[in-house]
């Protein structure tokens, strides 16, 4: 319907790592990850920001991006989210410029109010004024990054006094921002306000009740970010919104549902649900049938390469267009099946949303068309070269 000629790729890493695995190993595998990423020719990696629970293990997005950068060439990155009621604006319009300079303008600040609320809890927020923190916030850092008069902003939870960045941005006019929307509205209507790009999570298949709510959950969602964008003169953008899909695949569909069976499992069962409460999609589900259940529901994609294209293609129609497939990073698989699968993709999938495919498909049908003519010249020049070559024996 409406993709645009170069889909984004990437992923949203939270990350996520079992409990009983090393914890410092694994935090290597997600930097060896993005150099595996940049390697196969992805656009983005967002990175998150938890500090409780066990399972989501980088605290400090920042930290880890600057890591990252000196070890990739192209891939861009960002945060995926700050959870910005837990810092003052100033101090991530600053971190951030700092990132665009050190990157060379492969930052991104990706924002929201801050997934877990037992992170709030510790730091004595109330949760039901992290969102409205959240859009306070994240208007101020624009203003820093783009006004160059200095501000004077008094909140109930931060102060401004004459505030201004003393080094602006590598990136004209700021690093691209994106506000995270999950299922209530004031991510769309932050983006809207600010007309910036959108992350959305767990956003195609609602609560188990499969495609059908996604389509209205979906439209409606954009809807609300284009009524507000323009209250505020600003013109939403498709191409810089991101849907955030569970995927996983092998050489077959067999193969790929074996590899997750056991991880997945234990991503949505015993982390999701049993620790951090989330109400399961089936809660009638036994362990032996949920995983089937979040795949044939839609909530998950898991296949062939040919599954995630119909799954694009899909998400195209219900939403009426978008501009990046990320891939919520989970390690489903063993190490080297989740290499594989995101190679597979950059192999399979990639190619025919970025227009890679086209120019070759043209030129292999234009020889193959003449390729009679082709053969008879190339013979004619052989023979013609023989006989030559028989003339001077």
């Amino acid at each position: 319907m409406a993709l645009p000629p170069r889909l984004k790729f990437g992923i949203f890493m939270a990350p996520f790592h079992a409990l009983g695995e090393n914890p410092n190993l694994s935090y290597h595998r997600d930097l060896e990850l993005m150099e595996w990423l940049d390697h196969l020719g992805y656009d983005e990696a967002w990175i998150g920001e938890h500090h409780s629970a066990g399972w989501e293990t980088i605290s400090s997005p920042e930290l880890f991006i600057a890591a990252a950068v000196e070890r990739t060439k192209t891939i861009k990155f960002g945060s995926g989210v700050s959870s910005l009621p837990y810092h003052h604006p100033l101090m991530v319009a600053n971190r951030y410029i700092q990132l665009d300079h050190h990157s060379r303008g492969r930052v991104m600040l990706g924002v929201g109010p801050g997934a877990l609320t037992g992170d709030a809890h510790m730091m004595g927020i109330v949760p039901t004024e992290q969102r409205p923190m959240m859009q306070e916030a994240a208007s101020l850092i624009k203003r820093l990054w783009t006004e160059t008069e200095p501000i004077t902003h008094k909140s109930k939870w931060f102060t401004l006094e004459e505030a201004h960045v003393h080094l602006r941005p590598y990136t004209h006019p700021h690093p691209h921002i994106a506000i995270a929307a999950v299922q209530s509205p004031s991510g769309m209507l932050t983006a809207g306000r600010l007309g910036a790009g959108v992350l959305s999570l767990n956003a195609v298949a609602d609560r188990g009740k499969g495609v059908d709510a996604a389509k209205v959950t979906l439209k409606d969602f954009w809807k609300i970010a284009e009524e507000e964008a323009e209250k505020h003169g600003n013109t939403m953008n498709r191409e810089d919104w991101r849907i955030v899909l569970h995927t996983h695949v092998a050489d077959s569909k067999k193969e790929a549902m074996r590899q997750i069976k056991e991880r997945a499992l234990w991503y949505q069962r015993d982390y999701f649900e049993d620790i951090l409460g989330t109400p399961s999609p089936y809660p009638n589900a036994s362990r032996d049938q949920l995983v089937e259940m979040m795949v044939e529901g839609g909530n998950w994609v898991v296949g062939t390469p040919d599954d995630v294209v119909e799954a694009i293609h899909r998400i195209d129609e219900i939403s009426g267009g978008f501009g990046g497939y990320m891939i919520q990073a989970t390690e489903w698989g063993t190490r080297e099946e989740v290499l594989r699968s995101y190679e597979l993709i950059a192999r399979h999938v990639m190619p025919k949303f970025k227009g890679q495919l086209d120019s070759l498909e043209f030129s292999a049908k234009w020889y193959s068309d003449k390729k009679k003519f082709f053969m008879d010249e190339r013979s004619r020049s052989m023979d013609i070269s023989q006989a030559e070559y028989d003339k001077k024996k």
